[in-house]
């Protein structure tokens, strides 16, 4: 596999990347405004790719910016918040197609790059702030969203999961938002909390595509400027990696025919600890494919579940079993999760299935590598991480990881939380 070439640089208070690769016919901008999750912040972020989208300074409503973007052959934007670990994310994305494989359309490239510059740094902002009509109404689509995740029994869990486990903790934190605190929130508000940050978030820039990258470079760092230095910056404490709790049960009810069961477990390895890989290889002997332990004994041998997975969160320590159960079968359920987890920690499992999940692994990260978007993704880690740890190198330690070090990390997790969202029958 060849080693995917990367030109980082530091520049007008702005992290750049450049990866050029001629995989792809269209070429990719990303931006990525970091900054803590904070619950007097979390919901004006989540409001504001709702109001981005509908216009900036230039092309002054949703229609208008929709029209450019078509004339552009069809370019993708895209503007979106994540959690990850107890950052939050604002990530603004445009794809649009390389003039090097369309006759005679002109210079693609820097119109495109210069919209996206103006979507990020001259949205439709007047007079110090957002219109309120659209404020107003964009509010409403957001409260939608939030109110939908009752609605998404599996989400629900989750969240509530996060909740009883993070408490008083920044990752228990909702991604979306809270209804309560969206009534306050006005155009003025809004355009006050973008500008700082704007001023003040972590933001790391990436173009991805088949082109030269001096040319790229040049056209890109003198566009995009900022004054001033960014002033917030996310660390997790070595204090989150061990975090020695007495493990704990939540029992809700709702009117639902098949129960919810999410297991919260603390790995106490982060993206940038030398055991990460092995980590991500016991996560898929446990339950994060179909022929893990999970999925062949809770699934398949026992009949307990309608599906059963894990998952990890790399940048907080958790590891996360979900499943859809009968509400009266939930105990049951959870006693033979507890035995696969002690099944690995005692070495019951062969080199065969440590090779056959091993090259599971390196598939999926070569297949998320075939996607613009999931480069970039790969590639951020390393910025959220703190760690050099490229993708080439991420399979070579994959390949590398032995059933001792799986053994090893297996013993590392410790039980958190229990959470069933349970029918109301079995009340």
């Amino acid at each position: 596999m060849v080693e995917q070439t990367v030109k980082t640089i530091e520049k007008n208070h702005i992290n750049f990347h450049f990866v050029p690769t001629d995989k792809f016919k269209t070429i990719t901008a990303v931006a990525k405004f970091k900054a803590p999750l904070m619950r007097d912040t979390v919901t004006k972020r989540a409001l504001l790719p709702f109001v981005l989208k509908q216009g900036t300074k230039h092309h002054r409503s949703e229609k208008e910016l929709q029209m450019r973007l078509d004339e552009l052959y069809g370019a993708l934007l895209h503007i979106t918040t994540t959690k990850k670990g107890e950052s939050d994310i604002l990530h603004f994305q445009l794809e649009f197609a390389n003039e090097k494989f369309i006759e005679q359309s002109g210079d693609i490239t820097n119109a495109a790059l210069k919209l996206f510059h103006e979507v990020i740094f001259s949205p439709l902002i007047e007079n110090d702030m957002f219109d309120n009509q659209i404020v107003i109404r964009e509010k409403r689509q957001l409260e939608n969203k939030i109110n939908a995740i009752y609605d998404n029994k599996v989400a629900y869990a989750n969240e509530r999961l996060i909740d009883e486990m993070y408490k008083e903790e920044p990752f228990s934190l909702h991604i979306d938002g809270y209804v309560d605190e969206l009534e306050s929130i006005d155009g003025q508000q809004l355009a006050n909390y973008y500008e700082q940050m704007i001023a003040e978030d972590e933001l790391d820039i990436y173009v991805l595509g088949d082109f030269e990258v001096e040319e790229i470079e040049g056209t890109v760092t003198n566009l995009f400027i900022r004054q001033t230095a960014p002033k917030q910056t996310v660390d997790i404490s070595e204090a989150k990696r061990s975090h020695p709790i007495e493990p704990k049960k939540v029992v809700e009810a709702d009117a639902i025919q098949q129960a919810k069961l999410h297991i919260g477990y603390r790995t106490n390895i982060l993206y940038d600890d030398d055991q990460y890989s092995a980590l991500q290889v016991f996560n898929g002997l446990f339950g994060a494919f179909p022929n893990s332990k999970l999925f062949m004994n809770v699934r398949e041998k026992h009949s307990l579940a309608y599906y059963i997975a894990s998952r990890i969160e790399s940048h907080i320590g958790l590891l996360m079993v979900y499943g859809g159960v009968e509400t009266s079968e939930y105990e049951n359920t959870y006693t033979i999760i507890a035995q696969q987890l002690e099944e690995i920690r005692q070495g019951n499992f062969t080199e065969t299935e440590l090779t056959g999940v091993q090259e599971l692994i390196v598939s999926n990260v070569k297949e998320t590598l075939d996607h613009p978007g999931g480069t970039i993704e790969l590639l951020y880690q390393q910025v959220l991480g703190k760690k050099q740890l490229t993708p080439q190198l991420f399979i070579k330690q994959i390949e590398q990881v032995t059933k001792e070090a799986v053994i090893k990390v297996a013993n590392e997790i410790n039980l958190d939380t229990i959470y069933v969202l349970a029918g109301k029958a079995g009340e």
